[in-house]
C-alpha cells in the first residue's frame, strides 16, 4: 500500500504555495490613490506601467501609486477602456531603480479547481493577501457603460471595495486576471477580467490611448423572431436586434436602415442580440464594406455599411 500524506503536508504544501507566490508577485502590487477613492494595480513593465480597472481612475486628476515598501510615486493616464474595465498608468519612476513587474499568465491554460490568489488594497488595508480556486471559466459581465464583457474569471478567493485593479495569480506568481468585480450581498462570486484579455487591452492602449472599435449609429434591441416569418424567409437564428432608432447622417443612415428594421446578420456572421452585434463591430470593421441582413415589413434584405470608428461616450452600436 502506498503511505498517504497527512493533513500536515498537505497544508504545509498549500500554505507553500501561497506564500511562493506571494513573495513573487507583491513587490509589483501598487496601492492607486486617485482623489475619490482607492484601488490596487499591478506593475507589468520595469518602467513603470500598471494594469488597474477603469472605473479606479475615472474621472481622477491626480493620481498617485503606492508601492509595497510604502514609496509613493505620481502617476499619469497612458489610456483607459471603459468598455472593458481596464486603463493603463504610467508611476513616474524617472529618479527610482528599475521597479519590480509581474508577468501575465495564458488564461487559456487555466483550469476550474486550481489555486487563485489574489492581493490587493481592499477599504485601504495594504497587499492585503486571499486565496482560493478558480470557480468558473468564460464567464459573461456587463461593464458599467452596459457593454457585455466577455471570457470572465469567476473565482472565490474574497474581494472588496479597494481589490479592483489587483491581480490574480497563480501558485507560480503568473497574472491570470485582474480583479474588477464582486455581487452583493453574495459570497464567494468575484470576478476577474482574464489575462489574454487584459495583454490585448494593454497593448492597444499603450499604443493608442484607447480602444478603437466599430460604430454603425443604431439604438436597438434583442426581439424573438416569429417563427411564421422565420419560415418563410428560410432563417436559421430566433431572435435578432431591433432598431428603435438610427442617428442622423451615420452609416446605418446612409446605408438605408431604417427604425423597425431588424438586423440578422453582419459581415456574414449571425446577429441574435445586440450583444453580437457588438462583438462583431472591431476595429477591423472601420471603413471596410460590410454586408447587413435585414428584415423590413417581414421580408429579407441586404445593405451595405461602412462602419466608421466609435465616437467617444457613444453608448450606441
Amino acid at each position: 500500500m502506498i503511505p498517504q500524506p497527512d493533513d500536515r503536508e498537505l497544508l504545509d504544501a498549500y500554505s507553500s504555495a501561497v506564500t511562493r507566490a506571494v513573495d513573487l508577485i507583491a513587490p509589483a502590487v501598487v496601492r492607486i490613490d486617485a482623489g475619490r477613492g482607492s484601488g490596487s494595480g499591478v506593475i507589468f513593465t520595469p518602467d513603470g506601467l500598471i494594469l488597474t480597472n477603469c472605473h479606479v481612475i475615472d474621472g481622477a486628476a491626480h493620481v498617485r501609486v503606492v508601492m509595497a515598501d510604502g514609496r509613493s510615486l505620481p502617476a499619469d493616464l497612458v489610456g483607459d477602456d471603459a468598455d472593458t474595465d481596464l486603463a493603463v498608468i504610467r508611476a513616474d519612476a524617472s529618479s527610482e531603480p528599475r521597479l519590480p513587474w509581474a508577468t501575465f499568465g495564458d488564461s487559456r491554460a487555466i483550469r476550474v479547481g486550481q489555486l487563485a490568489i489574489a492581493i490587493g488594497n481592499p477599504f485601504g488595508f495594504q497587499h492585503s493577501v486571499t486565496a482560493g480556486v478558480v470557480s468558473a471559466l468564460g464567464r459573461s459581465l456587463r461593464s458599467r457603460t452596459g457593454r457585455l464583457m466577455d471570457d470572465i474569471i469567476q473565482t472565490d478567493a474574497s474581494l472588496n471595495p479597494g481589490n479592483s485593479g489587483g491581480p490574480l495569480v497563480t501558485s507560480r506568481g503568473d497574472v491570470i486576471g485582474i480583479n474588477t468585480a464582486t455581487i452583493q450581498p453574495a459570497q464567494g462570486l468575484c470576478f476577474a477580467i482574464a489575462s489574454n484579455t487584459a495583454r490585448y487591452v494593454a497593448a492597444r492602449l499603450i499604443r493608442d490611448g484607447r480602444i478603437r472599435r466599430g460604430y454603425i449609429g443604431l439604438a436597438g434591441q434583442t426581439v424573438p423572431i416569429p417563427r411564421s416569418i422565420a419560415r418563410a424567409n428560410q432563417l436559421a437564428v430566433t431572435s435578432g436586434v431591433f432598431v428603435v432608432s438610427v442617428e442622423a447622417k451615420s452609416p446605418a443612415a446612409t446605408a438605408g436602415l431604417h427604425d423597425g428594421d431588424v438586423v440578422l446578420a453582419f459581415g456574414g456572421q449571425p446577429v441574435t442580440g445586440v450583444d453580437d452585434l457588438h462583438r462583431l463591430l472591431t476595429d477591423a470593421r472601420i471603413g471596410a464594406a460590410t454586408a447587413m441582413t435585414i428584415l423590413r415589413s417581414g421580408a429579407r434584405r441586404q445593405l451595405t455599411l461602412i462602419p466608421a470608428e466609435k465616437p467617444s461616450g457613444s453608448r450606441s452600436g
